[in-house]
């Protein structure tokens, strides 16, 4: 098993599941989070401080989030680590709970 981030970081990119991973396994895209599912070991400490929903098992997956399982694995390989926290994106309370914003990731 390994933990998924969903489209619900999109454009919000909170960042206090980086501070309690003890395996720095996320990944920061421009506009979105992603976890290495390699390097994940599976504590679940990070799902429950997403403030916006987006971290899942990937056992737990919504159906309609399927595609973002493999989304993180490839997304992991070029984008940077993250270790530490930072501010969210700016209007990230704005986007928390939109729906459908699969077209707006930044790769």
């Amino acid at each position: 098993m390994t933990f998924v981030v969903s489209e619900n970081c999109i454009k919000c990119k909170y960042t206090d599941c980086v501070d309690v991973c003890p395996v720095d396994c996320f990944y920061e895209g421009p506009n979105m989070l992603a976890i290495n599912p390699d390097e994940c070991i599976d504590c679940a400490l990070c799902e429950p401080e997403c403030p916006a929903d987006a971290i899942y098992a990937d056992d737990d997956l919504p159906e309609d989030q399927m595609e973002f399982l493999e989304l993180n694995s490839r997304l992991c390989e070029t984008w940077p680590n993250i270790s530490e926290t930072k501010a969210p994106l700016p209007d990230a309370d704005d986007w928390k709970d939109k729906p459908n914003k699969r077209s707006l990731l930044e790769t």
